[in-house]
């Protein structure tokens, strides 16, 4: 129980580290959510818009810019954790895979980023919950945080498994970019006409933002909203199991180059003995003279 204690300790240890080191993920967590949120909420007139939440089945009308700044607080928490799991783990990767080849439990390896993961969410979202009610005040902050959390938690998974499968930087972090935009765009009624469409509950933030909305400006508490994020987190999860484990498989990848044969190899350069015609000869004689 000790070692594996120990395993766990030493493994959360080095994913915080490898976070700790992410200087310009700390300046986007300082600068950026305030700046977006912020933004989001003075840009926007406070016009109400009309809408009907399907968390409840309520017909409110908010105002738009406190609708906003809430999109924009999903759009900032889910950018940072995406980009934060992402950075670690592909900048990480060729550590984690030294580790696991070299007899590393992959089960503590895990269960540190998804440690890491879940404090990172816990920090955004309350960090973003914090500035969101220094603005305006949702009647619900303890579900915004809540909601905020869970998206964070999703779009994290995503940035393990982008991290995971992908070879290129810019690849990574243009898929979780775009992602985020269109997920939370499409569910926004100021910026989509289409935001009441069947169709928005198959989006990865769905239920986070069924759930922030309700925590802004309605006092029903949706349990299931949060149990539908919380779905799609363990399905983001389950990809990122599988990419994790193909990155670490005990295999040479193939960039590495084979070192060149050695003594004690089996793969020597000395040419190989001379065969005799005589049935009974033996081998013949290799020790030096």
């Amino acid at each position: 129980m000790r070692s594996h204690l120990t395993h766990f300790a030493v493994a959360t240890r080095f994913t915080l580290i490898e976070h700790g080191r992410n200087r310009f993920a700390m300046i986007l967590v300082i600068v950026f959510v305030p700046v977006w949120t912020t933004l989001a909420f003075v840009a926007m007139p406070d016009t109400p818009a009309r809408m009907r939440l399907r968390a409840t089945g309520e017909a409110l009308a908010p105002h738009g810019n406190e609708l906003t700044a809430i999109s924009g607080a999903l759009n900032a928490v889910t950018l940072i954790t995406g980009f934060m799991m992402f950075a670690a783990t592909f900048s990480g990767s060729g550590f984690d895979r030294r580790l696991a080849m070299a007899g590393y439990p992959r089960a503590h390896l895990v269960l540190a980023k998804v440690t890491a993961l879940a404090l990172v969410s816990a920090a955004v979202a309350a960090y973003a919950t914090a500035i969101t009610c220094l603005a305006w005040t949702p009647r619900q902050p303890l579900l915004l945080a809540a909601a905020l959390f869970c998206a964070g938690l999703t779009y994290g998974a995503l940035g393990v498994g982008f991290g995971s499968l992908l070879r290129r930087e810019v690849e990574g972090m243009f898929a979780i970019v775009m992602t985020s935009i269109i997920d939370l765009a499409l569910q926004n009624p100021i910026t989509s006409s289409g935001a009441d469409n069947p169709v928005m509950r198959y989006l990865p933030s769905y239920g986070a933002m069924q759930a922030s909305t309700a925590a802004g400006f309605s006092t029903s508490p949706v349990p299931g909203h949060l149990a539908i994020q919380l779905t799609w987190f363990a399905g983001a999860a389950l990809v990122a199991l599988l990419g994790f484990r193909r990155s670490t498989r005990s295999s040479l990848p193939s960039t590495v180059p084979v070192p060149p044969p050695g003594p004690g190899s089996g793969r020597t350069n000395l040419p190989a003995p001379r065969r005799t015609t005589t049935p009974s000869a033996t081998a013949p004689d290799t020790e030096a003279h």
